[in-house]
């Protein structure tokens, strides 16, 4: 019942009342089904047995128009039932998705990008399929059923007993079908999820597949979950093949009843030739409803494993969102404080009791190895995931008292792995910003080193890009991305890695008009290259979740720690050369770095 009120709560009022008067249809013409067969009744009786023609043309007339009323009557019901349904998917979709856009990045982690796609189509159409079909196929049985057996007592209750006394064993066989099947549905779900995961993932890699030639091992990777999905289907359709003869023989039982039992009635003379005709041209007005039931139970199960599906994503809520206490920040100056944070990935400890401060305007630097938390930091400044313990301050505030619109819209990031969506180039650009100016557009382009190589392309900045940013370089990618950032004029600007696919003098360029822009901002730079760094205000360098070496560049060179020999690596300095004073003292006032 609850899925049913949920899917009656996805309608709007106009289509609530499109789908009352469809099953008030539904029943007004599963009654008039009635009608012809006792027409007939009185066309045998009082026509042909009576021989007499007179009310032969008022019956057939009659008939035709009873014929006719339903069918206009039905076509209208389906018409308000696909309308209704096409609204519940279009409310349903739209929804989900927003949902989807509001969730935290652990939701993401823990939930496969096939498996959401699943839920967003397939689910949602069985969704849709409830409301276009099955609701309606419902009320007809019922209906069916119920008018039926009231008119059949009315006539002869005795014969209609006969009947209907292999409804309890219908019912009996049906409840059986229904748990045992309920399970595998829910299986075959899980196995079109898992498949259509494969398929994604293979489309989204299918270059690594192709550098690595793995064409064949995907291949049958996504053949073995296709027969998986393919096997359970079968496993359906065998037990339902078990179920399937003892109803049909059931249904079709009642037909042997009414022949024999009818015929026997006539003999006596308790039944009339008319009144049989009645139960023969309707006895599968009451077997049709039991011979359906494993249909309508089928997909009924299947709507069930979707809708749930469909339910889990629906009502999930974020456990990172803003505080009923947030309070409203008009201007954000970009002060940023990190005090004891610690922060863990499941049982992996990320960041262990971080401490720094950046003032606004500030340019603070982050190196370290890889899996030292450098990007960990700018998530949780972000609030894509929350800290453990400690605290972050923007501005003096806890950034968890911060609402999260102003909070991300307050920082700009670019990061080394580039996501650019199937648009132009200057769409890309002012995705953050769609109110900017061409000019403007241009402008921020340039400060990337972006502006040359996008005029040389043959449609500029109206290129398309494809899907990801195929088509461009790494480089290319990233000073897209960097003017996608800076677009936004954050007051926080964060660069992840952003020029670590750019050569040294584009790098260069790009780091003089970091230091030119045109707005207040406060920056945290991540990087390997001490190129790179070496000008913030303040650098700080992570060691397993700790800050390690903290400090200027000329003062980090002088405690001769990691960042002295990633600074010896990349300028070709012997780590233990013992005339390090002067060399250092020399690359100090201009050398490589």
């Amino acid at each position: 019942m609850f899925l049913l009120r949920w899917v009656w709560k996805s309608m709007d009022t106009l289509h609530h009342v499109m789908v009352v008067l469809a099953m008030i249809l539904s029943a007004v013409t599963s009654t008039m089904l009635l009608i012809n067969p006792f027409l007939t009744s009185i066309l045998i009786d009082d026509v042909i047995i009576a021989k007499d023609p007179a009310p032969l043309i008022p019956l057939l007339i009659g008939m035709l128009s009873v014929q006719l009323t339903r069918l206009v009557l039905r076509y209208v019901m389906v018409i308000m039932l696909e309308k209704s349904s096409q609204s519940v998917l279009l409310n349903l979709r739209c929804r989900l998705f927003e949902t989807l856009q509001n969730q935290e990045s652990r939701f993401f982690d823990r939930n496969r990008t096939g498996d959401l796609m699943t839920r967003l189509s397939g689910d949602l159409d069985w969704c849709r399929h409830f409301v276009s079909f099955l609701i309606y196929q419902i009320v007809d049985s019922v209906v069916m059923f119920t008018s039926t057996l009231i008119f059949f007592l009315i006539i002869d209750w005795k014969l209609t007993l006969a009947l209907v006394a292999v409804t309890p064993l219908l019912m009996l066989v049906t409840r059986m079908y229904s748990k045992k099947v309920r399970p595998h549905f829910i299986g075959m779900r899980e196995r079109l999820s898992e498949m259509n995961t494969a398929a994604q993932e293979n489309i989204a890699g299918n270059r690594v597949v192709k550098a690595f030639a793995r064409e064949t091992f995907e291949r049958d990777r996504f053949e073995e979950r296709n027969r998986s999905f393919r096997d359970a289907n079968l496993t359906i359709n065998r037990l339902w093949l078990r179920f399937f003869p003892v109803i049909e023989i059931l249904a079709n039982f009642m037909t042997l009843i009414t022949v024999f039992l009818g015929g026997f009635f006539i003999i006596n003379g308790s039944l009339t030739a008319g009144r049989l005709s009645i139960f023969t041209s309707l006895s599968w007005a009451l077997a049709n409803p039991m011979r359906n039931l494993g249909t309508l139970i089928n997909d009924l199960q299947h709507f069930m494993a979707s809708a749930g599906k469909v339910v889990e994503v629906y009502y999930s809520r974020p456990l990172i969102a803003d505080r009923p206490d947030a309070v409203d920040h008009d201007k954000t100056e970009g002060n940023i404080s990190f005090r004891d944070v610690s922060f863990s990935f499941g049982k992996v400890k990320i960041l262990d009791h971080v401490s720094f401060e950046v003032k606004a305007g500030e340019t603070l630097a982050v190196i370290g190895p890889a899996g030292s938390g450098k990007t960990t930091l700018i998530n949780l400044l972000a609030r894509f995931y929350d800290v453990d313990s400690g605290e972050i301050l923007l501005d003096g505030c806890n950034i968890r008292f911060w609402k999260l619109g102003q909070l991300r819209s307050s920082i700009g990031t670019a990061t080394q792995d580039v996501f650019l969506f199937s648009d132009t180039i200057e769409g890309n650009i002012a995705f953050g910003n769609q109110s900017m100016s061409e000019e403007e557009v241009h402008d921020f382009a340039r400060r990337a080193a972006a502006d040359d190589f996008v005029r040389r392309m043959p449609e500029g900045y109206d290129t398309i890009v494809g899907e990801r940013g195929v088509g461009l370089s790494g480089g290319q990618k990233q000073r897209i991305a960097l003017a996608r950032a800076l677009a936004v004029q954050p007051p926080v600007l964060i660069l992840d890695d952003t020029t670590s696919a750019v050569d040294l003098e584009t790098e260069k360029y790009i780091q003089k008009q970091l230091m030119e822009l045109p707005f207040p901002c406060t920056k945290i730079i991540i990087a390997q290259r001490i190129s790179s760094v070496k000008n913030a205000d303040q650098i700080i360098v992570l060691d397993h979740g700790r800050i390690a070496e903290r400090g200027t560049h000329e003062e980090l060179l002088g405690l001769r720690g990691y960042y002295w020999e990633t600074y010896a690596l990349q300028n070709d300095i012997p780590v233990d050369a013992e005339d390090w004073a002067a060399k250092s003292g020399t690359a100090a006032q201009g050398g490589v770095c």
